[in-house]
Order: C-alpha cells, then structure tokens, then sequence
C-alpha cells in the first residue's frame, strides 16, 4: 500500500495552457487551471475523453512545452525545459530501424555524456529487466509490437529517471501482447526492480487504469480540468472480475459520461465544440446493438465496450454523437436510446436518412448555419473555407478540420446537403 506520507516528486499547481486559433486568436484553453501531485512509490493514471488535454498535461511535465499560466516543479526544482530525472514511454514504439536493441536502448546514457562503459552495463540491465535478454543484436523489424515496446520501456529505464512517464503505452499492441506487458510491468514495480520512483500513465482504458493506478484522475473536456480524484485501495494483484473493481470501472464511466455544461457553445453560436468524426456505420449499428437484446434500449457501457470491443476513444465519440443528435443519452455509466433512436432503429434506409436530417438540423447549429448558407446562395454552393475559418474563430485549426470532415460525413449521410471534394464546396447537388 502506499505511504501517504512520501515525499512529493511532482507539482504542478494552476496550470493552464491556450494554443492560438487559426485566425490567430487565443481559443478555449485546452487545459485550464489544473493542479496535481505526483509523490514517490505510487502510479497515477490519467483518464478523459480525446482531446482533454491528457497528453498535453504530460508533455508540460516532461518540459516538452511549457504552459501558458501556472508552474510545473519535480523535486522542488521548476521545470522550464526538457526536465531532468523523465523519461518517457510513446504510443508509437519510436524506435531508430537503423540500430540494434542495445543500440536503441544505449542512446540516453550516450546522449547524457555517460561513459561508455557505464552506458554498456546499464543498457545490458535494463534490457535483462525488461525480458529481452538474447535480442541484443536484433533490429525492431526483427521484433513484435510488444517487444518493441519493451524497448522503449529499456530505453526509458536506462537513463535511470525518478518519473516514469507513460502516454498509452499499450494502446499499440493487441490485447494479449498488451496484457502480458502490462503484467510484467506491474509484477516489476511492485518488486522495485525498475530503477524509478514514481508513474504517471495517460491511458484510455478505463479497467487498465483500475487496474494498475493507486490514483486515478479524471479530466473533464473543454476545458481540460480534474474532474475527479479517485484512490483506488485494491491489493495487488487485481481481480478484474471483483466485485469493488466492477463497482469503480462502472463509477469512473458515469464520471466521464456526464454532459458538459453548454454555456460556451451558446456564447459562440454553438461553433466551439469540436464535433466528433465518427462513422455513420458505426452509428447506426451501436443504435441496433443497444436496441437488442440483451440490451433492449439501455446498456452498462464497459458492457457495451465489451461486445463492441471499443476503448473508450473509440466508444466515447459514438455515445456522444447520438446524445448531440439526441438519438441516444447517457446516465450514470449507462446508454439509453431516445424515443426518436428507437424510431431510428425501426425505420428503413430512406426513413433513416429523413429522420438523421431532421435530427442533425435541429440540435448541430453548424449543420443548420450550412443549410441557411445554401438556401441563401442562388447558386446553392458555398466554398468550405468559409466555414473552416469561422470554425477557427473559436478552435484551433486541427479541430476545425477535423469539426468539417464530421458535418461533411453527417450531411452527405442524410442527404441534407452534398460535398465536392475536388472544388472543396458544399452544394445540394452530387458532384459530377
């Protein structure tokens, strides 16, 4: 269990962070006064839905990019650069394909000015440690997913950090190579054989971090901020099929399922929330699959992301897009279809398509702003860049793209309006 009482390595204390809009502006902050502690001996996961600021929250820390407003400290020390004592496990393996395994893994130490003979032994440790003993000699194409992600974990452990910062390590991998790496990481840690002294993991996964965390902070959207704190007190090793492992995966999914308050999008005609790009498919059958049995129009959702095999990032974005199309609602770590989602679910393809349009009209502002556009213009055309830079006006350019490419797949879905891809315009009319 871990001492309360141990000493303190990171704090980080009213931290904001603002990128610029694509009109040059300052947008809604992507993380927004946030504090947290990270003390010695314990693993902190973070959790929140795409694009709450997880991963960003993690490079201020690592000093890859310094926040707007506020102050990030390890051991006392302010972090204003490429901190000391971090090192850093990617999503990606990031691997050089040029170099062997003890060549990926000796480039820290070598990078620090360590001699080469101490940077050998530690490479030769940490490689040991980490269950690649034998594939010294190996170049990643040589490797698996998951031993390739054991070298970045060799990579990280050489350098010998107290923080071990992990940004979905396992997210890559399939889930039995993700499973074994995550045990053997935990069965690691909890016999202090890796030369660290605390973890903090940004993770989708929701049993993952129930499963390996001693806190979990859930980050709320829109601003990114810490929703929620929770202490998870299970021994280890834990048993997925718990009963109070159960109850806390159901609780942190209530948690991030409830609805933001929408005051800001109102403020703005309803055009800073970045809407999710998701297929139209896969709308359609997660409304057929909450309306089956066993289901039958309300589903748990760690269910639901069971029989769907879903992680959240991918679960998430669906769930909220019926609930903005107010085809479907969450409550309390629950899905439940709407009156009009069951109507959906009965219809044919063409009644599905009406319904979808008189759905989308009335509850996505720019979906409507487009039509108006439309149905003003004799031409019934209008360039997408129009709407591109009024996205901008209260987003950053990513999400503004990413905003259009949705409405783009929503209307042609519904048939409400058409896109030329070629003339990047919206019309009413196939493009030839």
């Amino acid at each position: 269990m871990l001492d309360v009482t141990s000493s303190i390595l990171l704090d980080v204390k009213n931290v904001s962070q603002t990128y610029a809009t694509g009109s040059g502006e300052a947008a809604n902050p992507v993380l927004q006064d946030v504090s947290m502690s990270l003390r010695e001996g314990e693993i902190v996961s973070l959790l929140g839905r795409s694009g709450c600021g997880k991963s960003t929250l993690l490079r201020l820390v690592s000093g890859l990019t310094r926040p707007t407003s506020g102050t990030v400290s390890i051991s006392g020390e302010p972090v204003d650069g490429p901190a000391e004592g971090v090192a850093m496990v990617f999503q990606s393996f990031a691997l050089f394909p040029w170099l062997t395994v003890l060549d990926n893994v000796e480039i820290g130490p070598r990078a620090q000015g360590v001699p080469l003979e101490e940077t050998r032994k530690r490479a030769l440790q940490a490689i040991d440690i980490i269950g690649l003993d034998g594939f010294e000699s190996a170049y990643p194409k040589e490797l698996s997913g998951g031993m390739r992600q054991r070298v970045g974990f060799a990579r990280a452990l050489v350098v010998q950090p107290k923080i071990l910062l992990m940004d979905e390590p396992f997210s890559a991998l399939d889930v039995l190579t993700a499973e074994t790496l995550r045990t053997d990481l935990l069965d690691l840690w909890q016999e202090k054989r890796m030369p660290i002294k605390s973890i903090l993991m940004v993770t989708h996964n929701i049993e993952e971090a129930v499963l390996m965390s001693d806190r979990i902070l859930v980050l709320s959207s829109n601003p990114g901020r810490i929703a929620a704190e929770i202490a998870i007190k299970l021994p280890q090793p834990r048993d997925r099929l718990d009963p109070e492992f159960r109850q806390l995966v159901d609780r942190i999914y209530a948690l991030m399922t409830q609805r933001p308050e929408p005051k800001a999008a109102a403020q703005s005609g309803g055009f800073s929330m970045p809407l999710p790009l998701v297929s139209t498919n896969s709308l359609a059958g997660m409304l057929e699959e909450i309306a089956a049995p066993p289901y039958n129009g309300q589903a748990d959702l760690p269910h639901l992301a069971d029989s769907l095999q879903l992680e959240i990032d991918d679960l998430f974005p669906l769930g909220e897009t019926l609930q903005l199309l107010k085809l479907a609602e969450f409550a309390e770590g629950d899905i439940k279809l709407t009156p009009a989602g069951k109507r959906f679910v009965d219809m044919d393809v063409d009644q599905r398509k009406r319904l979808f349009a008189e759905t989308l009209l009335a509850n996505i502002p720019l979906a409507a702003h487009i039509k108006r556009v439309l149905d003003e213009r004799p031409s019934h055309r209008a360039p997408a860049v129009r709407f591109r830079e009024e996205l901008e006006d209260h987003m950053s350019e990513d999400y503004a793209e990413r905003t259009l490419r949705a409405i783009i797949n929503l209307g042609r879905y519904s048939e409400l309006f058409a896109y030329d891809e070629n003339a990047q315009a919206f019309s009413y009319e196939n493009p030839q």
